[in-house]
């Protein structure tokens, strides 16, 4: 039976790790292309921890329906735009780059764990204040290591046009990269097979394994 309170609940623990690890994901990009030379995501108000500034509508939408499923969770924020062609070396930025977001989010998963291990080792009496406050601060450490690694990993699969693909394009030579590319209209699709079929699980399985290991 739905319970809309548990709903609520649920959705009000995984928005904070959520929104972090997508609006520190997108910065992370803008950034250090800005440190390359770009200006655009900075020109266009990019640069800030702020999530309404990266949050998708449709994004969001999904994220607060999968979150009240209780099943696997689903979102995604807009993408900060950036031009190569600032970079004085326009490979090494784009490898550069593409990386940061996933890098960020596993510093920010390394920083939840330690949180989610302090927590672990100093639980609250029973009856003190802390007590109120320990369970949900507790989860958000929890699911913000999932979050982050989950999301970290998703967007390093070479699959257009996640990050992954833009690291192994610049790795291919051109011509082969070209063509590897023109596969980002089929991205989306691709990526509904790979899950329909179970194929994503070859990844992420021994990935849940050790999460669920370190948790």
């Amino acid at each position: 039976m739905f319970d809309i309170s548990e709903s609520i609940i649920r959705i009000s623990i995984l928005a904070v790790p959520f929104m972090l690890a997508v609006t520190c994901h997108e910065v992370a990009h803008g950034l250090t292309s800005y440190w390359f030379g770009d200006p655009t995501a900075k020109m266009m108000g990019r640069l800030t921890l702020n999530p309404i500034k990266h949050l998708d509508p449709m994004g969001s939408l999904v994220f607060i329906l999968t979150a009240m499923t209780g099943g696997f969770i689903i979102g995604w924020a807009k993408p900060v735009p950036i031009n190569p062609r600032y970079y004085k070396n326009t490979r090494l930025g784009i490898i550069v780059v593409s990386a940061a977001g996933a890098f960020v989010n596993f510093v920010l998963a390394g920083l939840f764990l330690i949180g989610f291990k302090f927590l672990q080792a100093n639980p609250p009496l029973a009856d003190s204040t802390m007590a109120f406050f320990f369970e949900p601060t507790y989860l958000i450490c929890q699911f913000g290591v999932i979050i982050n690694v989950i999301l970290g990993v998703f967007n390093l699969l070479p699959i257009p046009p996640l990050d992954g693909s833009k690291i192994l394009a610049e790795l291919l030579p051109p011509d082969l990269a070209f063509k590897y590319l023109q596969l980002e209209r089929y991205g989306f699709i691709i990526l509904i097979v790979l899950v329909m079929s179970g194929g994503l699980r070859f990844v992420f399985n021994p990935v849940w394994q050790l999460l669920m290991t370190i948790l």
